[in-house]
């Protein structure tokens, strides 16, 4: 099942520490199949506040997600990140073309 990571980052400094941060990344999403969905970009807030900034990365599973992030690759630039901006981060799986939203009342969640 595809997972998901996903950032919330606010307070973003684009500096020298972010660029190398950014130029990073890509190769540490190789090895574990990740790759950008979402990355910033302009974005419609149609109910509430949305200051911050959405990032999702797709995985094939959560394994590889889980596996990329502790990763000594991107553990090396990590606080590259975490130093220039703040910010909440979650993996996440997803749900498989069949889900409908009703699926949940049977599935555990909210129980």
């Amino acid at each position: 099942m595809t997972a998901y990571a996903i950032g919330r980052l606010r307070d973003v400094r684009m500096g020298t520490e972010l660029r190398a941060y950014l130029a990073g990344i890509d190769d540490t999403l190789a090895p574990f199949g990740g790759r950008f969905i979402i990355h910033g970009g302009a974005k419609t807030v149609l109910e509430g506040a949305w200051p911050d900034d959405v990032i999702v990365i797709a995985f094939p599973d959560l394994i590889s997600a889980r596996g990329w992030y502790d990763s000594p690759g991107y553990q090396d630039i990590l606080a590259l990140r975490t130093g220039n901006s703040s910010g909440d981060v979650i993996l996440i799986e997803g749900v498989d073309h069949s889900h409908k939203a009703t699926d949940i009342l049977t599935g555990g969640f909210g129980d």
